[in-house]
């Protein structure tokens, strides 16, 4: 059993970041334990956490991811038991991005949180570009950083600028990045630890101009 949160990067750092996992890999998965370490050595204290549903498969206790929404609150808990002292920003890998997305104006409106870092938002289901997970982000008010890699089968380049969002929202796109920001070195000439570090360069390049 692992402990609740997951904590690299210094502990002095300017901004914590809070990560979620998405909806099929635990916040210890491959591609979670590499973001979380580029962030980390780009300066930031990041926290890794998990749902319910997810800490539960660690006891042989295998549950379906239930709707996005519901995990809101578990979210907001996490922020709480958290309890970073400095500016905190909350985001994660896909679903739990769009979790974060979803209770970001909230938090934001009461100073709770200076901004929403999302990787690799789902912004509709691989094959189902019609069935859009956007009409949050329509209005949203804290200043959000989505990296996208461009072939992402959850909204590739080609889709995402036709889509209504926010003038909040900055994206990052990471050349042949999949869902994971992974691209394929031989088409791209980028590494998967690449675009890791262009994005957490991204980042705290973003996250020095927040208003804090």
């Amino acid at each position: 059993m692992l402990d609740r949160f997951l904590l690299q990067g210094p502990e002095d750092a300017r901004f914590t970041i809070l990560l979620a996992h998405g909806a099929g890999a635990p916040m210890d998965s491959a591609s979670m334990t590499a973001t979380a370490k580029a962030l980390a050595d780009a300066d930031f204290r990041v926290a890794r956490f998990e749902f319910a549903y997810m800490a539960a498969r660690r006891s042989g206790i295998r549950k379906p991811p239930p709707r996005a929404e519901t995990l809101n609150p578990e979210y907001e808990a996490a922020i709480a038991a958290l309890g970073a002292k400095g500016p905190l920003i909350i985001g994660g890998k896909s679903m739990g991005g769009r979790v974060a997305s979803m209770i970001a104006d909230d938090l934001h409106d009461k100073g709770k949180i200076a901004g929403l870092l999302c990787l690799g938002y789902p912004f509709h289901p691989p094959g189902q570009p019609d069935k859009l997970r956007t009409g949050h982000l329509k209005q949203l008010t804290t200043p959000a950083l989505i990296c996208q890699g461009t072939r992402d089968e959850f909204g590739t380049r080609d889709e995402v600028p036709g889509y209504d969002l926010s003038e909040r929202i900055e994206i990052l796109w990471l050349e042949d990045g999949d869902h994971d920001l992974k691209p394929r070195k031989k088409i791209s000439g980028f590494s998967a630890t690449d675009h890791l570090a262009t994005m957490a360069k991204a980042a705290k390049a973003w996250a020095a101009r927040l208003p804090i």
